[in-house]
């Protein structure tokens, strides 16, 4: 019995420090500690079929998760529990090819993937329009604004019926769609058509047509939403437009770095969480322009991030920018402070979008 005793208590006691040891662990770990789950990258590979999620404190691949078809524009819910990805049946075409030699489009593949983030599965798929490229979601969360590029048209899908509640008429091969900060006007980039196109989010009605700059692809705002930034791939310039007008008031040239290897192309864009700059992807000038938002100046520019950098995110701390490089098929993580590429993390394809979610 006594050394049944003995041994007991010497359970009892590693137990105990097993406990305490614990405790000091989980007392001292943080989102980026080795084995802890922190924020996530989710990424779009356009030439492939997948959405490759990233730890990006350990920079490595942790899940690939089969989507369908070309998935492009990709976005986290308002509840931070799902996540949205475009998909497209349509060919892989670009400036200069012949669409009559492409293959035929596969209409059964368009459509909006759902990824439950717990789980990392797909839920759902929901019609969309024809070849939804990138899309926007309401300020309620329960729609989302889909650019359909082959139509020239705006779906705007319902996410409780899935059911498409109208489509609206707009530019030519209509892309970066974002709904404005007071969540009552939704802007769609047409990049054939050199306009971004105003749309009222309740009765889908065209409010405006503003002017921009040559192949707009994305539009962003400051943080208290009066000024709109629009990026135009093929003149370099930032095109800024009074939201409450909608009246474009000026441009913001992004000068040709010795560095790079072509000029600018402005393309994805990202705010800062205190919103003093805004972040732009430079494309094949493989660059990052930083912007002041309050000046709306250039206030510096991040060199040789990764070719051809197109979608954009930051980190919640504004510590991190991540780009997905289509051409090289990597993702890169640029520390801000510093303004150097610290990783490139190789994912394989063609990286399109990317967003950061939290773990859930």
């Amino acid at each position: 019995m006594r050394a049944i005793s003995c041994s007991s208590r010497r359970v009892r006691f590693l137990l105990v420090l097993a406990a305490l040891g614990g405790l000091v662990a989980c007392a001292g770990s943080s989102p980026s500690a080795p084995g802890s789950v922190g924020p996530r990258l989710y990424v779009s590979d356009e030439t492939g079929t997948e959405v490759v999620v990233i730890d990006p404190a350990g920079r490595r691949i942790v899940q690939r998760i089969a989507v369908g078809k070309r998935p492009r524009g990709i976005r986290v819910s308002r509840d931070g529990t799902q996540l949205f990805v475009a998909l497209s049946g349509s060919p892989i075409g670009g400036p200069g090819i012949d669409e009559s030699k492409l293959p035929p489009a596969d209409r059964a593949a368009d459509g909006i993937g759902v990824i439950d983030l717990a789980s990392g599965a797909v839920v759902r798929k929901y019609q969309s329009g024809p070849d939804p490229e990138a899309f926007a979601i309401s300020a309620d969360g329960k729609m989302l604004f889909v650019s359909n590029e082959d139509t020239s048209e705006m779906s705007a899908l319902d996410l409780d019926s899935g059911s498409v509640k109208a489509h609206v008429n707009v530019g030519v091969e209509p892309e970066g769609v974002t709904v404005g900060p007071d969540g009552r006007t939704v802007y769609v980039a047409c990049e054939g058509s050199n306009e971004v196109v105003a749309i009222d989010t309740r009765t889908f009605q065209v409010l405006a047509h503003l002017e921009t700059g040559a192949r707009p692809r994305s539009v962003a705002f400051t943080k208290d939403g009066s000024t709109g930034f629009v990026t135009n791939e093929n003149s370099g310039v930032l095109t800024v437009f009074d939201a409450a007008a909608r009246k474009v008031t000026g441009t913001i040239q992004i000068p040709r770095r010795p560095a790079s290897p072509t000029p600018p192309r402005p393309m994805g864009q990202v705010l800062s969480p205190d919103g003093l700059r805004l972040f732009v992807s430079l494309g094949r000038a493989k660059g990052i322009a930083i912007i002041d938002t309050e000046q709306r100046t250039v206030a510096g520019t991040i060199d040789d991030v990764g070719d051809r950098p197109w979608g954009v995110a930051i980190s919640a701390d504004g510590r991190e920018l991540y780009t997905a490089n289509g051409p090289s098929g990597d993702v890169s993580v640029v520390d801000v402070a510093s303004g150097k590429t610290a990783a490139r993390i190789k994912i394989g394809g063609s990286p399109w979008g990317v967003v950061v979610a939290a773990p859930r």
